[in-house]
């Protein structure tokens, strides 16, 4: 089987399978106008929000049911070519590009929200739904999903990704919040994982095999997830600091008091001075904390006061409240644009977003040196993080013509990697493996597990057409 592109290179692959004649004919048979091999649709579906340059697919078919989605995989299956899901395409590690290939199923027309189940608080979605979406259709029931990666992705890419993102301290990821999929096997059959009861021991976790497997185990097209009570009281906070080491070592130790802030947001002092020029705003260009509370209107209060007073142990530089919706939206916004924000720093570049995870007790020690790498390589960069569960990114600045630019961000990104997991950390808390992470998973895991996985793909995906070239090498 074709190889993957190597770590260090933006540039598609020259190694792809060509479009059988008679694939395309019965796609086009089956769905129609709903087929499109223009060059402007590959194109659009042939990138996402990573460094990497396009790879378009041939093909791409616009599904609107499982059945459809299971048809089209079975044609794919008897032809031995390549298929790959897309949600959004707002992956950021080259998880949708076409490296070989092959036909892009597009989810998005499979938008509609199944059931809500309020007693229970859960819900099941078909996979094109994306969590504003959800959350819309659960206004009015005092539930919602607090699952936010930042960008509105699908629920069927993050089941994908095991996505996680701002409120991750509090609610957990989306490995603790999916209990049920429907999956299309690589053979076009439908399967069912799981169930609505919030527990099992029947059999193998299948939801947990599928759930960050990157479409390359199978097709989700249904999530059945968690719900919340919304909270009877929500708070947001920011503080500034001198440095990035007491911002840190104040999130540190507001996570070992047990402090149950639901969102704890760290920006240094480059993404800072980038969201305030990209959002009109007049944050003190310093390291930075944004915070969460939610709770009953007591327990928010008591919880903001606490962290009040850690942070100001930790030398903070004011602590500022934003108790009305329309100033958190701001924040919280602003804080998510934060990617687009950086990429004005350096006009005509390409962002290389990278992450890692580390036990909270390392955070801060991480970080320091991440952050020492990027200014000794003299890099335009940011450092920010979900800091409260230790997960941290950066965000480098590269000339995408440029070899040699590119090869030293990756040289800071191999080194973070590595230093977190000499931490007892990973390699990836939230974006994902993709294209970009492959070679770091042995490090990682070592060969046996990596072994493992590689049976696994073998077994259900015999003729290597998920989304090849992802995750493990074939």
């Amino acid at each position: 089987m074709n190889q993957p592109l190597p770590s260090t290179s933006l540039k598609p692959s020259a190694a792809r399978r060509a479009l059988p004649a008679a694939l395309l004919s019965a796609l086009q048979q089956l769905f129609g106008e709903r087929v499109s091999t223009a060059q402007a649709m590959r194109a659009h579906h042939g990138r996402d929000e990573s460094a990497y340059d396009p790879m378009p697919p041939d093909a791409v078919v616009f599904a609107r049911t499982t059945a459809e989605v299971a048809a089209a995989v079975a044609l794919c299956a008897a032809h031995a070519f390549p298929v790959i899901a897309y949600g959004t395409g707002t992956s950021l590690e080259g998880h949708i590009l076409a490296v070989q290939g092959g036909v892009t199923i597009d989810l998005s027309q499979m938008n509609r929200v199944l059931s809500i189940a309020g007693e229970d608080a859960t819900a099941t979605v078909e996979a094109g739904v994306t969590r504003k979406q959800l959350n819309a259709a659960l206004r009015d029931t005092g539930l919602f999903f607090p699952i936010d990666p930042g960008a509105d992705a699908s629920l069927g890419g993050m089941a994908a990704t095991r996505a996680s993102g701002t409120n991750a301290v509090r609610y957990g990821t989306m490995r603790e919040n999916t209990l049920a999929l429907t999956v299309v096997t690589a053979a076009g059959q439908i399967i069912r994982t799981g169930s609505r009861a919030r527990k099992s021991s029947a059999g193998y976790d299948l939801t947990r095999v599928y759930v960050g497997s990157e479409g390359t185990l199978g097709i989700i097209t249904e999530v059945t997830v968690r719900l919340y009570p919304l909270p009877e009281a929500i708070s947001a906070a920011v503080c500034s600091f001198a440095t990035t080491e007491a911002a840190v070592n104040a999130v540190i130790r507001t996570i070992q008091m047990g402090v149950p802030v639901a969102r704890v947001e760290f920006l240094d002092e480059n993404g800072v001075r980038a969201i305030n020029a990209h959002d009109n705003m007049a944050l003190p260009e310093q390291p930075l904390l944004l915070f969460e509370f939610h709770g009953s209107t007591t327990g928010v209060q008591e919880q903001a006061a606490l962290v009040q007073e850690i942070a100001g142990e930790h030398g903070a530089c004011g602590f500022e409240w934003a108790t009305r919706p329309e100033e958190r939206s701001r924040l919280w916004a602003a804080r998510h644009n934060a990617y687009f924000a950086l990429l004005q720093l350096r006009p005509g570049c390409r962002a290389i977003s990278t992450d890692c995870c580390v036990p909270i007790s390392r955070l801060a020690e991480c970080i320091l040196a991440t952050k020492a790498d990027c200014e000794a390589q003299a890099m335009i960069y940011s450092i920010i993080g979900h800091v409260g569960d230790g997960n941290f990114h950066v965000l480098m600045m590269v000339d995408p013509e440029d070899a040699a630019d590119v090869a030293r961000a990756e040289a800071i990104n191999a080194r973070m990697v590595s230093r977190a997991l000499a931490m007892d950390g990973t390699c990836t808390g939230e974006h994902g493996v993709g294209l970009h992470k492959m070679d770091f998973l042995i490090e990682e895991h070592g060969q046996g597990a990596i072994d493992t996985m590689r049976a696994i793909k073998h077994a259900l995906d015999p003729q290597n057409i998920l989304n090849p070239g992802k995750i493990v090498r074939w």
